[in-house]
């Protein structure tokens, strides 16, 4: 995880390591459903799943990575996505607190991690349904690898990705790290997660996890 703060000095980076290592694990509860998202059990949380997949078609080169600037909106044309972004830090469980409930349109940004289009895996979560409705990321796991995701910054710059992965990760064999640590170094990723899965009514949650991996391949208007 890249400082967005941009501190080199070894306290600042010993609290990034303790940071990032406070996240993951935080993550992993996540990922095992301590975190689950209310919904209908009677209706699907996550679409169609038949997309899933590494890629299989060439694949841009990666780009330079960015500064850091903020993230201001996503959007996700294959999905017909136009989201607004808010910063969010981590809940009591130490996972990526999402977007309020209320707020089911919303896409979270780890605000204390890397900044979208900065070298690094910036985090963006989002509710895959509400109790009566799809929310924003409901059929995230219908995209495809070699599809575009973009991010509008603070900086007037807009961060294109291009995604190479998609996985649905049990939350009975879930690897934070492996889920969303930095898949190359020196490279601008992003990982866009929701829940998956089926929900399974004992403990109100679901039963994995979808990832979608993306990586910075140019910039734009």
């Amino acid at each position: 995880m890249s400082d967005v703060h941009g501190r080199s000095s070894g306290t600042g980076r010993l609290v990034t390591v303790l940071a990032w290592a406070l996240l993951l694990i935080g993550l992993w509860l996540w990922g095992r459903g301590v975190t689950g998202v209310p919904e209908n059990p009677a209706r699907p949380g996550t679409g169609d799943v038949a997309g899933l997949g590494t890629a299989t078609v060439p694949l841009p080169p990666a780009a330079e990575p960015l500064g850091a600037a903020p993230p201001q909106r996503i959007d996700i044309p294959e999905l017909g996505v136009q989201a607004p972004v808010m910063a969010r830090g981590l809940d009591s469980r130490g996972a990526v607190d999402p977007p309020p409930f209320n707020r089911p349109d919303v896409v979270g940004w780890y605000g204390y991690g890397t900044a979208p289009g900065a070298a690094g895996a910036a985090l963006m979560v989002g509710h895959v349904d509400t109790e009566s409705r799809p929310a924003v990321f409901y059929k995230l796991s219908t995209l495809k690898p070699g599809e575009t995701v973009r991010v509008v910054r603070a900086d007037g710059r807009v961060a294109h990705f291009t995604i190479d992965d998609i996985r649905v990760l049990a939350r009975d064999d879930f690897d934070a790290q492996q889920a969303y640590g930095p898949r190359e170094p020196g490279r601008a990723e992003l990982r866009l997660i929701t829940c998956g899965g089926s929900f399974d009514r004992a403990s109100r949650s679901y039963t994995a996890n979808v990832v979608v991996s993306a990586y910075l391949t140019g910039t734009g208007p």
